[in-house]
């Protein structure tokens, strides 16, 4: 548990809560339901394990605080207690809830230990793939799967992991609890780049050799259903900017070739190669932005993007315009 003052908003509850959620609990010394509310939140802080952190602010003390968060959600009583998860605050209750009310408001936020674990579990894998040890990565990626169906990035890391090894049934049974959220207007991008990079890896035994496809190439540099294969191949095992230089070819030929085909699937494999953002540092801002102002949200830092996608990113734009 921490007391949060101006002192230390925004390192301890902004910074702390991209990490793990914060619980801040707004209280005051005169307040008999706050009184009550307090012993329940610490036994809960407990019970969590760590799921999530406890903090208290006195409303007597820190006023501003306290009178800005109170009118964010509208709330004009104590005991108030606001969840912050990434920088932001994003939910509260107002009241001397029982223990099970509160459970079911901290339940909604904070991830389970099945969820933890799965994380870490892909944190380990992503470790153990840079040391070569596929293995050992793929077991842990099937637990964190397992853990959590709803780790993505645990999935989509398995994923490529089975395609690299030559396994696309493995792949496309990995991908089939949310392939449906590769379709309809509400398509998810990433999800969609997934489904067409399994798509490349079950097309690519069934095509000509790389070799027969060069040379129709050679022969006819429009023959863009052999640059299209081609890339398909290069796409299935990896080699993902051998890809996109043919699709490249295609597109500054003709955009619309194939209901724009070469596009989406040099979009797809853009996809495939980025990284997610990872969990960022909330930062103070500086003292001259911030004289006299107390910023609620936090501020993060943006990752560093990786050059290759950068520059194939500018290719594809300068191609489509």
């Amino acid at each position: 548990m921490i007391d949060i003052t101006l002192e230390n908003f925004e390192t301890d509850l902004l910074a702390g809560s991209v990490q793990q959620p914060i619980l801040l609990d707004i209280w005051a010394p005169w307040c008999g339901p706050c009184k009550a509310l307090g012993p329940v939140l610490e036994k809960l802080e407990t019970d969590y394990a760590g799921r999530f952190q406890l903090a208290k602010l006195n409303a007597d003390e820190q006023q501003e605080i306290a009178g800005q968060l109170s009118e964010m959600f509208g709330v004009r009583s104590i005991p108030f207690c606001v969840i912050f998860v990434g920088g932001q605050p994003v939910d509260g209750f107002v009241g001397a809830l029982p223990e099970a009310q509160i459970r079911a408001f901290l339940d909604k936020h904070v991830p389970s230990e099945g969820a933890i674990a799965s994380e870490l579990e892909t944190e380990q894998a992503e470790q153990l793939v840079a040391e070569g040890d596929t293995a050992s990565a793929l077991d842990l990626l099937e637990d964190a799967v397992a853990r959590d169906p709803g780790n993505d990035e645990a999935r989509y890391d398995l994923i490529k992991l089975l395609l690299a090894q030559g396994n696309p049934v493995a792949a496309a049974s990995v991908f089939e609890p949310i392939a449906a959220r590769a379709s309809g207007l509400l398509a998810e991008p990433r999800v969609t780049a997934f489904g067409r990079y399994i798509s490349a890896a079950q097309a690519a035994p069934d095509l000509r050799p790389a070799t027969a496809l060069t040379d129709a190439i050679a022969a006819n540099k429009r023959d863009f259903q052999a640059r299209f294969d081609l890339a398909q191949q290069h796409f299935a095992v990896g080699l993902f900017t051998q890809a996109m230089d043919e699709l490249l070819e295609i597109i500054m030929r003709d955009k619309a070739w194939s209901e724009e085909l070469a596009r989406k699937t040099y979009v797809a494999i853009l996809e495939v190669m980025t990284k997610p953002i990872p969990k960022a540092s909330a930062k103070p801002a500086a003292a001259a932005d911030n004289k006299g102002k107390l910023e609620i949200a936090g501020k993060h830092e943006v990752a560093s993007a990786d050059p290759v996608i950068d520059q194939y990113r500018r290719k594809l734009s300068m191609a489509l315009f």
